[in-house]
């Protein structure tokens, strides 16, 4: 604990130097102020974040933790536990939706292995930090030991430490484990205080009663456990996963090495607020790519305080949303470092007193 006690005393809320000289670049630039809406948005909030205007883009990396999942015992899901190993090989031959976003988006893929159940080959592009092969049961007992869940933020930390000595500049969060939406919706009803009918949706596509049975597992996952909700680190130990944990992780230290945060949907958000349960300064550096089609990823974004840049009806997680937000962060970045000002294109400006027109 005493590594991440020093990486959280690192997270500062962001001094906005940088944000608002990116809003004044903003309002000269050749188009009415505001025009470009949110686009203009994540510009400045990029700027803010990293403490530079313009913001740097030159080393974007979507993390996708992988883990697998002792509650898929309960038959929560409706693919078997193997896919989650057959899913790490896809990642690793390039072949899964987040590497053809992410390369569309010119962002690398990190996969690492936090706690998959099935064997696992060797391979030069596969971050080894497993944990152990998968979470217990929750609906026995807890997911994992608080001594294991903080070992798989500091895998997280990690990741992040090697990443931001290449380069990182803009980070995104991404998962993949079959079962982790049922973790999930048990620790978005124990931070919130939700019931755990309204944040449990279909996941990997499970019919009425699959998801009825995701509903009783939840249910009796938080009877058994009671994870204390001032807590973050005992909500995830209890019903979280490793690949959470490890997001956690990744979250943390790139708030304390001021890096832009992209969260994907609804399991990243999870992880997103025990981060900013352990360290609530941690909301400033991030952004919400999208708004997932899993019910529970409302209650996720309000408690952030967040708004998504993108409303796509996606669920696949693994870091797609991230990607494609990272496509916007281009496009953003681009348009404080490419566009002629008022002045520099001899162009006038708007008129004393007049309305935008």
């Amino acid at each position: 604990m005493g590594t991440l006690s020093k990486l959280l005393d690192r997270i500062r809320i962001p001094d906005g130097a940088a944000g608002n000289e990116a809003r004044r670049l903003l309002d000269q630039l050749t188009k009415p102020p505001g025009s470009l809406g949110r686009l203009e948005e994540l510009a400045w909030r990029l700027a803010e974040i990293a403490g530079q205007c313009p913001p740097p883009l030159r080393h974007p990396v979507i993390f996708t933790l992988v883990g697998d999942h002792g509650v898929v015992d309960e038959g929560v899901s409706a693919y078997p536990r193997i896919v989650t190993a057959q899913m790490v090989e896809n990642f690793l031959r390039g072949g899964a939706a987040v590497n053809v976003l992410a390369r569309h988006a010119g962002a690398r893929v990190v996969v690492a292995d936090l706690g998959v159940a099935g064997p696992l080959a060797a391979h030069p592009a596969l971050e080894a930090r497993r944990i152990a092969p998968g979470t217990r049961n929750m609906t026995r007992g807890p997911a994992m030991t608080r001594d294991e869940a903080l070992a798989a933020i500091e895998a997280g930390v990690e990741l992040v430490l090697a990443q931001r000595a290449a380069g990182l500049d803009l980070a995104g969060t991404g998962e993949m484990g079959i079962g982790n939406t049922t973790a999930a919706s048990a620790m978005v009803a124990a931070l919130t205080g939700a019931a755990a009918e309204e944040v449990t949706g279909s996941g990997t596509g499970v019919d009425e009663e699959g998801r009825r049975r995701k509903v009783r597992a939840i249910a009796r996952a938080l009877e058994v456990n009671r994870p204390d909700p001032a807590d973050g680190l005992d909500v995830l130990a209890k019903v979280g996963g490793f690949e959470i944990a490890g997001l956690v992780g990744v979250t943390l230290a790139a708030a304390a090495h001021r890096v832009p945060v992209i969260l994907d949907g609804f399991i990243a958000g999870a992880a997103a607020l025990v981060a900013t349960r352990i360290k609530p300064e941690a909301r400033r550096y991030l952004l919400a790519s999208h708004r997932s089609a899993e019910p529970g990823h409302r209650r996720v974004l309000e408690a952030l305080e967040l708004t998504p840049y993108l409303d796509l009806g996606m669920r696949l997680g693994e870091g797609t949303g991230a990607a494609l937000c990272m496509s916007l962060a281009r496009a953003a970045v681009a348009v404080l470092t490419e566009m002629a000002t008022f002045k520099s294109a001899g162009v006038s400006g708007a008129l004393p007193g007049a309305a935008d027109g």
